[in-house]
C-alpha cells in the first residue's frame, strides 16, 4: 500500500469504476458501496472516508471519540490494517511571568512509508469477535499554574495505546513528561525550569516507537528577557527561551503529517492545516510558549512565519486572555499564558485514532472534494469534523446539497455550576451549488469548561461555544456557556448561544441563557434561519444545605431547573441528524433512547453545590431524553471534587457543570464543550 496520498491526481471523491477481472466497469455508486464486502473488510465504526490513490480505494474510519471498530467480515485484500493513534495533548500552563506550552499527545503509526511505521508491527485483524476498542484521548485543561496532561488514546485489542501530553509550566515549575513534554514555565529571578520529556512506549516492539519530543526551557532574565518553553511535538521539540526578541524559541515543537483519511492535499478537514503547504492531515504539534511562542501544527516554520494552525499560541497575558486552544482531533498542545489577573493557559486539543485498509481496485471520477466523504443509499456524502472547503469539480451535476450544521457546545460553569448549551441545528436540504463553486467549511470549537478555583470575576466568554458554517450564508451559532457557582448575576446566569447555557445554583435567583436558535426542532424538518436551539434551564434560588444548578437547553427541548434540594438539572435533548446521513457503517453523533444513534446538540446537566449535611445528585446530559448520553453529564459528587463531564467531540453538545464540595476552597471545573460538525450530500 502507498503510504501517502497527497499526490493523488483523482482526489479521492466520487467513486463509480470497479476493477473486475482486469476491465473497469461503472456502477452507480451505491451499488458500489453495497459490493465492498466483495472486496477488502466490511467494517463499522467512525466517521468513514472511501478514497483513492491510483488504482486503489481506501477506506478510513476516523475517530475523533472513542467506540469500536467492529470488523463483520475478511476480504480478499489480506487481513491487516493501518493505523494512526494520537494521545490527547496537554493544557499550557500560566506563569506568573510566562507559562509553558502544552505538550502534543503522543504518536504511533505503521502507514506503510512513513517515516514511523519501520518501528511499528503489523496489526492483524480477524472478525472472529472482530471487536477492537477505540479510546479517543481527552485534552488536558489549561490552568493557573501548571497545565493538565492530556489522556491516552488506545486502539486495541492490542493494544497500540499513545500517551497523553505532558501540561506546560506554571509559576517555578518545570513542563510536565508525557507523550510529547509540556514546556517550562518562568519565575522572575529563578530558573530556568526545563521541559517535560517525551514518551517511548516499551515492551510493544523492538526498537520501541517514540511517540514525541521533549518540551523547551523557561526562562527568566530581570529587564532582559522571559518566556515559557514551547510544548515537544510528535516531529520536534519544542522551542528553549534564550535571548530577547520575538521569543522565537518558545515556539511549539512540530508536528508530524500523516496522510492516513484521505488525499492530504486536498484539505479532508481531518488533522490540523499547516499554512506552509497548505496542507491537511498535521497532528500532534506542541503548544507555544507565552508570552509570544506559535504553537507547532505541521513543519518547522521559522521566525516571523504565521501562527501554525493545530496547536494553541502562546497569549500575551492581558487580564481575562487564555492561551491558544491545541485543535480537536489534533493531539495538539495548548498555548501557554502570561502575566496577567485573571488569566488562563490554553486547553489541549483531543487526540484521534485513525484505522485504514484497501477495499477496492477501480478508475474514480470526482464531483466534489473536501472532508471525509463516503457513500450510501445512492448519496455522496462529506463529513467535515475540521474546517476545511467542498469545492465542485467538472463533473458537478446537482443543483442543490443537503446540509446539517452543527454549531460548538457551550462550557460548563463551575462550583455548583449550570451545563453549557448546545451549538445550534441547522437544516437545509436544498442549498444551491453550481461549478465553480468552492464552500469555505467552518467547524465551530467546543467552549472550555470554566476552570476550578478561580475567582468570579473571569470573563464567562470563554465557555461559549464557537460557529459552524457552509459558505458565507448557512451557519449555526456556538452554544452559551453555563453560569458559575456563587457568583453575581450576570456571571452566575447561564449565556446566551444557539442554545443557552443553564443558570448556576442558588441561593440568588438566576435565569438560564437565551437560545438565539428557534424553539420547536424537529428532526425530519428544515431549519429557520437561525437553526433550532432552546433556553437554558433556569434557578429560581433559595437557601439549602444542597442545591443544584440547572441543565443546558438542547436543540431539541429547553434545559431542565435545578430541583432544589435534589440535585442538578438535566440538559435539553438533541436531536437526531437527516436520515440522508445515518450510515450504518458510520457513528456519527451519539447514542440516543432504546440504542438508537445519530444524536447531536444535547445540553449540558447541571452540577450541585452541597453545604454542610447536604445530599443531591448532578444532572445528566441531555442527549435524547434518557439515558442522556452524549452530551456532558454533570459529574460525580465530592468527596471526588466534583469536575463536569466534557462533552463527546464533534457531537455540538455542552459539557457539565461542576459541582461544589462539602465546605470551601476546592470547587469542581466545568467539562468543555463538544466541537461541532457539518455534513454534506448530493446524489452520487
Amino acid at each position: 500500500m502507498s503510504g501517502r496520498s497527497a499526490k493523488n491526481n483523482n482526489r479521492g471523491s466520487d467513486l463509480f469504476g470497479y476493477f473486475v477481472s482486469g476491465k473497469y466497469k461503472e456502477f452507480h455508486t451505491n451499488q458500489y458501496a453495497e459490493s465492498i464486502a466483495t472486496g477488502g473488510l466490511s467494517a463499522t465504526g467512525g466517521v468513514i472516508s472511501d478514497y483513492t490513490d491510483g488504482p486503489i480505494v481506501y477506506r478510513a474510519h476516523i475517530f475523533t471519540s472513542s467506540g469500536t471498530f467492529d470488523v463483520t467480515a475478511l476480504g480478499t485484500f489480506g487481513d491487516t490494517v493501518e493505523f494512526l493513534v494520537v494521545g490527547g495533548g496537554a493544557g499550557g500552563g500560566f506563569g506568573s511571568n510566562a507559562g509553558g506550552g502544552g505538550g502534543a499527545g503522543g504518536l504511533r503509526t505503521n502507514l506503510t512509508g512513513h517515516p514511523k511505521a519501520p518501528n511499528e508491527s503489523p496489526f492483524t485483524v480477524s472478525n472472529s469477535p472482530g471487536q477492537y476498542t477505540v479510546t479517543v484521548g481527552g485534552g488536558g485543561a489549561g490552568q493557573r499554574g501548571q497545565g493538565s496532561n492530556g489522556t491516552p488514546s488506545v486502539f486495541g485489542p492490542g493494544p497500540v495505546t499513545s500517551q497523553g501530553g505532558g501540561g506546560g509550566g506554571g509559576p517555578a515549575s518545570a513542563g510536565t513528561n508525557g507523550g510529547s513534554g509540556g514546556g517550562g514555565g518562568t519565575s522572575p529571578g529563578a530558573g530556568p525550569y526545563a521541559g517535560g520529556t517525551g514518551n517511548r512506549q516499551t515492551g510493544t516492539t523492538n526498537p520501541a516507537p517514540t511517540q514525541g519530543n521533549p518540551g523547551g526551557t523557561g526562562e527568566h532574565v530581570a529587564g532582559v528577557w522571559e518566556g515559557g518553553g514551547g510544548g515537544g511535538g510528535a516531529g520536534g521539540a519544542g522551542g528553549n527561551v534564550t535571548g530577547p526578541g520575538p521569543g522565537a524559541a518558545s515556539y511549539g515543537g512540530a508536528g508530524l503529517q500523516v496522510a492516513i483519511a484521505g488525499p492530504a492535499a486536498n484539505t479532508t478537514g481531518v488533522g490540523g492545516l499547516n499554512p506552509a503547504t497548505n496542507e491537511g492531515q498535521w497532528f500532534a504539534g506542541g503548544g507555544g510558549g507565552a508570552p509570544r511562542g506559535v504553537g507547532g501544527a505541521g513543519s518547522a516554520l521559522t521566525v516571523g512565519t504565521a501562527p501554525r494552525s493545530g496547536a494553541g499560541p502562546g497569549a500575551p497575558g492581558s487580564p481575562g486572555t487564555v492561551g491558544g486552544y491545541g485543535e480537536a482531533g489534533t493531539g495538539s498542545g495548548g498555548g501557554g499564558n502570561g502575566w496577567g489577573n485573571p488569566a488562563l493557559g490554553g486547553n489541549g486539543g483531543s487526540g484521534i485514532v485513525v484505522v485504514r485498509y484497501q477495499i477496492a481496485e477501480l478508475t474514480a471520477t470526482a464531483k466534489a472534494t473536501g472532508g471525509a466523504i463516503s457513500f450510501y443509499n445512492g448519496k455522496t456524502i462529506h463529513t467535515f469534523t475540521n474546517s476545511g472547503t467542498f469545492e465542485t469539480l467538472g463533473t458537478w451535476s446537482s443543483p442543490t446539497v443537503e446540509i446539517l450544521v452543527v454549531g460548538g457546545g457551550g462550557g460548563g460553569g463551575h462550583d455548583g455550576g449550570g451545563g453549557g448549551g448546545a451549538g445550534a441545528y441547522y437544516r437545509n436540504d436544498a442549498v444551491p451549488v453550481s461549478h465553480p463553486a468552492p464552500f469555505v467549511v467552518t467547524v465551530g470549537g467546543g467552549g472550555g469548561g470554566f476552570p476550578a478555583g478561580i475567582g468570579v470575576e473571569e470573563n464567562p466568554a470563554i465557555t461559549q461555544g464557537s460557529l459552524s458554517q457552509f459558505g458565507p450564508s448557512y451557519q449555526a451559532s456556538g452554544g452559551g456557556g453555563g453560569g458559575n457557582g456563587g457568583a453575581p448575576q450576570p456571571i452566575g446566569d447561564g449565556q446566551p448561544g444557539g442554545s443557552g447555557g443553564g443558570a448556576a445554583r442558588g441561593g440568588a435567583p438566576h435565569p438560564g441563557g437565551t437560545g438565539t436558535g428557534d424553539t420547536g426542532g424537529a428532526t425530519d424538518t428544515n431549519s429557520p434561519a437561525n437553526g433550532f436551539g432552546n433556553d437554558g434551564g433556569t434557578n429560581p434560588g433559595g437557601a439549602s444545605p444542597s442545591y443544584g444548578a440547572s441543565g443546558g437547553g438542547g436543540a431539541g427541548s429547553v434545559g431542565t431547573g435545578g430541583a432544589l434540594p435534589t440535585g442538578g438539572g438535566h440538559g435539553g435533548a438533541g436531536l437526531q441528524i437527516p436520515t440522508t446521513f445515518r450510515n450504518p457503517t458510520s457513528t456519527v453523533g451519539f447514542p440516543g433512547p432504546g440504542g438508537s444513534g445519530y444524536w447531536v446538540a444535547g445540553g449540558g446537566g447541571g452540577g450541585v453545590y452541597q453545604g454542610a449535611g447536604g445530599s443531591g445528585n448532578p444532572g445528566l446530559g441531555g442527549g435524547s431524553g434518557g439515558p442522556y448520553a452524549g452530551a456532558g453529564n454533570g459529574p460525580g459528587l465530592p468527596p471526588n471534587n466534583g469536575f463536569g463531564t466534557a462533552a463527546q467531540t464533534n457531537s455540538g453538545s455542552g459539557g457539565g457543570g461542576g459541582s461544589g464540595p462539602v465546605g470551601p476552597p476546592a470547587t469542581g471545573g466545568g467539562g468543555s464543550g463538544g466541537s461541532g460538525i457539518v455534513l454534506i450530500a448530493y446524489p452520487s
